[in-house]
């Protein structure tokens, strides 16, 4: 495994969010040529931060940024999983690693939810959201037959943040996702890294 890529971005990303701060164009602008790096290569995610649950998607941090301007996690996406109707309400990449995603977007209005459109995103694709880009949609695994692994990195710590889940009926719904995980992949520890 090289966990030297993943602490590439980490480092890489820090500096973007340092630079430029709260401007979401320039920071999504620097931040996509690096998640799109990361994702091309499949030998830097720790197995145990991919594992599929047999019932529902999960959603495992890989590192958040210790001012929480930024966050990484792995989504692992089993045949059949889908998200409900949701937002973020900050910006985010979502990179996918293997397999695909069906990614089916809304608008919602005064209690009105709406579809717009549905869209695939393949691997090395990036798939973008955020409030002023279109923050609304529901995400599925792609696949009746395989797993599918797509990498988020979000303008917040997003497993902390408030946002919402959207009913067919137009109602709004707040809920904090949380983690799968208890721990994070340890990026520091050079010990056994060859030279």
């Amino acid at each position: 495994m090289n966990i030297a890529r993943l602490r590439q971005f980490v480092t890489r990303m820090t500096r973007v969010v340092e630079e430029h701060g709260s401007l979401e164009a320039r920071v999504l602008e620097h931040g996509q040529p690096l998640l799109a790096d990361l994702i091309t290569h499949d030998d830097w995610l720790p197995e145990a931060f991919a594992q599929p649950h047999p019932d529902k998607y999960q959603q495992y941090l890989l590192y958040c940024d210790p001012y929480e301007r930024f966050s990484l996690a792995s989504f692992i996406w089993g045949p059949g999983h889908t998200t409900p109707v949701h937002d973020h309400t900050v910006w985010g990449m979502v990179g996918v690693m293997r397999g695909a995603e069906l990614c089916n977007e809304y608008t919602w209005d005064a209690g009105t939810l709406a579809a717009t459109h549905a869209h695939q995103v393949g691997p090395g694709a990036i798939d973008l959201v955020s409030p002023t880009l279109g923050d609304i949609h529901t995400v599925s695994n792609a696949y009746s037959d395989r797993v599918s692994v797509s990498i988020h990195c979000y303008g917040a710590n997003i497993g902390a943040v408030k946002r919402h889940i959207y009913t067919p009926a137009g109602e709004q719904k707040q809920f904090i996702s949380g983690y799968a995980s208890t721990t994070m992949p340890n990026l520091w520890d050079r010990s056994k890294e060859t030279t």
